[in-house]
């Protein structure tokens, strides 16, 4: 939609900053992971698969890349492109950055997969153009990531591999230019989520925040949520770490592994709303370019990773919201 290849609108108005580009290839992603739609045991051609409960409709490169060069700087801050679990994807990542960079000087991020790398890739892709690296390690804990990545769904995803590459990555890239993902909601503890964000942090990178959502027809189709309260402390969390504003060795937690007490004053962090808010990827302007629209619910649900400010209503609950331990 943003770039008018297809008719539509978002929800309460909300922009879309970040073309993200997902490499496509008709053998599919070879890996296994328990809650992606793209997983190459779930039922369906590849090309008609759905990731993060959507479409992704192919189009020529040529077209993808003329379109981001001719789009205004106030629609288009960042490219990202993602790659998937196959070797080939790596020298078509390269390929892809130095097509859009012949065209544009538009920020590029690439989503990499750890698995089909070796370390020396990330010179080759800065070398080509991106200028920031995406790390999805998704899950908090190495039993989960083996669950959910590895042996556990006969997957090839490792997670050493993984840590291993965002140091990799960090050694080229340096600090503040690498981020991780974490997917809330895989069955681990608050505290242990926090402790991953905070590792990551502590290498030098930072970190971008999904909600689970069960992808239909995955193997955690039936798999529940994460519950609201739940979500608004990690992402609480994750922001003040990411800032440099406290750190997970301040931080108190109950009996069942819930955050009570961050360690440091929260309340004119939560008034401004930004912590609520999607992370990800900057623009040129230093704010988040990915920001994702309604990547972890529907427009009708309540919003998880606000697009835009939330509301003073909308803060309102959130205050509530972090208070409630009832789950």
């Amino acid at each position: 939609m943003t770039l008018d290849l297809m008719g539509g609108s978002f929800y309460r108005d909300a922009k879309l900053y970040c073309i993200n580009i997902l490499l496509t290839y008709h053998k599919g992603c070879s890996a296994n992971c328990a809650y992606c739609g793209l997983q190459s045991r779930r039922e369906g051609e590849y090309e008609k698969k759905s990731f993060i409960r959507v479409a992704w409709p192919l189009h020529s490169t040529d077209e993808v890349v003329e379109r981001i060069a001719t789009a205004s700087e106030e629609s288009v801050k960042r490219v990202c492109i993602s790659m998937i679990t196959r070797r080939k994807s790596v020298p078509d990542t390269i390929d892809i950055t130095k097509r859009i960079r012949k065209k544009s000087d538009v920020p590029i991020s690439g989503l990499v997969s750890p698995t089909v790398m070796f370390p020396k890739d990330f010179q080759a892709f800065k070398d080509a153009g991106i200028d920031k690296v995406g790390i999805a390690v998704d899950t908090a804990t190495p039993a989960l990531f083996d669950k959910h990545r590895g042996k556990g769904v006969k997957g090839p995803h490792s997670w050493d591999k993984y840590w291993n590459m965002i140091e990799s990555a960090l050694e080229v890239y340096g600090e503040g230019n690498v981020g991780s993902h974490f997917v809330v909601g895989l069955g681990e503890t608050e505290k242990q989520m926090i402790e991953s964000i905070q590792r990551v942090k502590d290498m030098g990178g930072e970190t971008h925040l999904f909600s689970f959502y069960p992808e239909p027809n995955s193997k955690l189709k039936d798999h529940p949520r994460p519950t609201i309260p739940t979500y608004r402390r990690i992402q609480l969390a994750r922001y003040l770490i990411d800032e440099g504003l406290t750190h997970a060795s301040k931080m108190s937690f109950d009996d069942n592994d819930r955050v009570v007490d961050l360690g440091v004053d929260t309340d004119k962090y939560v008034s401004i709303g930004k912590p609520f808010m999607t992370s990800g990827c900057t623009g040129n302007d230093g704010e988040v370019a990915c920001n994702r629209p309604y990547a972890n619910e529907r427009p009708s649900d309540e919003l998880r990773n606000f697009p835009f400010p939330p509301t003073q209503p909308e803060i309102d609950a959130i205050r509530d919201e972090l208070k409630d331990y009832s789950d």
